[in-house]
């Protein structure tokens, strides 16, 4: 799912950290879509340098047009000529190859942005090209070893080919030229930072057919096109080439840093096959052990996430938040809607206290939203969980489904702005989750006769301020299966909220069991809507944890 290339202690944005989390996108897709299905070669393609004629300008219409133009061709499928004293290097000596920050793109220019290189090497062996674009004017960045340091790779840069090509970038922005604000690595792959400078969940161009009975397709990213910045601008332009056997597309990037850190992102897809499940927007995350979800519970910290749920607005308005699980069992969910105004992974949970990791700073994982610009028209937010066991996994995938039909000689259009932050970036002026917690079921002292899983959702909001003294707060709580007991919504004076609580009593059957719950006053909601997904267990698994003395 993806591509990333193997977990760090320390999350720092310097080059090992960035390096170790970019690894970890690549390692963790193989590992997710291993889970799944093999791992498909046409995941990868050589890509050769795309400009337009001496000439011609480039701009984002080209570039469509070459797109277009490159789907009528057969898809060519090849990892990219890449020496083996570069695709043999262990997970270490690949980390010794670092960028010379003197070589940075826009170094001596009165630029707000600067951009530097990643070496290809270990699992990034598929070439990709740069282009800087001035005044109208296309030119390649030239591979040169003079750019690196080989550090104790045992690598001789002045023996690579010179002709070599990148494996992805990074961008710094002029408050600090030392850490970075976005970076690009492996297939189309990207992730970004807010204020707090902290890398957490990742984002793809494209998804093709994640959790199917067949292998996943991931589209790459073989060129891109940087616009120069002119002086005094706080936003940078990438353009992007994306390339697979089923599909290519133009992509174009307007990003501003800052808190939150924003992208445009304007993509034009053109099919090459019919395409049965395609993922726009798709966002990467980790969830592992949560207040909800404590299933691998033998770490000694209490939750290690980079997101904990789901959050969507829908075309009719609704908020909604879908706390995340790490299920025993891979999980699809798809949200129908019709234009939908927003979804995104989040981080609410911002307590040091609640992951007590110093290393990692879970608690300072951006949120990442999707804001659809025009009408996306019918489809779903669709959700894919896949178990785990470790924190190194990204097991979490969510982007839209369209429902039309993806069929050869289309041109697809999407346009959305991300925001990449600690701040959410859409306020319902309801209430909001905080956070879900489960156990067993039952009433304290008393013996059970029978299981019931226990549900506590707190809520929190400004409008519990406005509530009169004797306005009597209700849940509303809606299920697909079971019956619903010991209901409840009480006041929490040390978050300034409430707590709907209830026990849900499964009938034999084991199948998922869908669960809604939102919170009214006087017949009005007053809170977003909770969405969850349980899986009961098995009959004979349903321990009920009575005590000897209980009668």
């Amino acid at each position: 799912m993806r591509i990333s290339l193997s977990h760090q202690r320390v999350e720092t944005l310097g080059w090992p950290a960035l390096l170790k989390n970019s690894m970890r996108l690549m390692s963790k897709a193989v590992l997710a879509v291993s889970a799944l299905v093999s791992v498909t070669a046409c995941a990868v393609s050589e890509p050769t340098t795309v400009n337009p004629a001496a000439d011609e300008e480039f701009s984002y219409a080209w570039l469509k047009g070459h797109a277009r133009n490159l789907a009528e061709q057969p898809f060519v499928s090849a990892k990219g000529d890449v020496p083996e004293v570069l695709s043999s290097l262990d997970w270490d000596e690949y980390q010794q190859l670092h960028f010379k920050r003197e070589q940075s793109l826009w170094q001596k220019d009165d630029t707000a942005y600067r951009a530097t290189f990643f070496h290809l090497g270990q699992g990034f062996i598929t070439p990709v090209h740069i282009n800087v674009v001035e005044n109208g004017k296309s030119t390649p960045v030239d591979y040169s070893s003079k750019m690196f340091d080989y550090g104790d790779s045992h690598v001789n840069g002045k023996a690579l080919p010179q002709d070599l090509g990148f494996a992805g970038f990074r961008m710094q922005f002029g408050t600090d030229w030392e850490r970075d604000i976005v970076a690009f690595l492996g297939a189309s792959y990207f992730r970004a930072v807010g204020a707090e400078m902290q890398y957490g969940l990742s984002a793809r161009g494209l998804a093709i057919d994640t959790a199917m009975n067949k292998p996943e397709e991931f589209p790459v990213f073989t060129n891109f096109w940087f616009e120069k910045p002119t002086p005094n601008s706080d936003e940078v332009t990438i353009y992007a080439l994306l390339d697979s056997d089923s599909i290519t597309g133009a992509y174009r990037f307007d990003i501003k840093a800052g808190e939150p850190l924003t992208m445009r992102v304007d993509a034009a897809l053109y099919p090459r096959k019919e395409i049965e499940r395609l993922g726009v927007a798709p966002l990467t995350s980790m969830y592992m052990i949560g207040e909800n979800d404590r299933r691998t519970n033998y770490d000694w910290r209490p939750e290690i996430h980079d997101s904990d749920g789901l959050e969507m607005l829908t075309g009719n308005g609704e908020h909604i938040w879908r706390p995340l699980g790490n299920p025993e069992q891979l999980r699809f969910n798809a949200y129908m809607d019709n234009n939908p105004k927003g979804f995104g992974l989040m981080q609410r949970d911002r307590n040091f206290d609640h992951y007590l990791d110093d290393g990692v700073f879970y608690e300072k994982r951006p949120h990442l939203w999707i804001e659809p610009i025009g009408n996306w028209g019918e489809g779903s937010v669709q959700l894919v969980e896949i178990p785990t066991l470790d924190e190194t996994f990204d097991n979490i995938v969510a982007f839209w489904n369209p429902a039309q039909e993806i069929v050869p000689g289309q041109e697809l259009l999407y346009s959305y702005n991300m925001y990449w932050g600690s701040e959410a970036p859409v306020q319902s002026g309801k209430a909001t989750v905080q956070s879900t917690y489960t156990g067993i079921g039952g009433v304290v002292g008393k013996k059970r006769d029978y299981y019931s899983k226990r549900f506590a959702i707190d809520f929190e909001g400004e409008i519990f301020q406005m509530l009169g003294q004797k306005t009597e707060v209700k849940p509303v709580i809606e299920t697909s299966r079971g019956r619903v007991e010991i209901t409840s919504a009480r006041p929490q004076h040390h978050i300034g909220g409430y707590r709907a609580m209830f026990d849900l009593v499964p009938d034999e059957s084991v199948a998922p069991i869908n669960i809604k719950v939102h919170l009214e006053a006087n017949g009005q909601p007053i809170s977003e809507t909770w969405v969850y997904q349980w899986n009961p267990p098995a009959p004979a698994d349903r321990e009920l944890y009575n005590a000897g003395h209980l009668k």
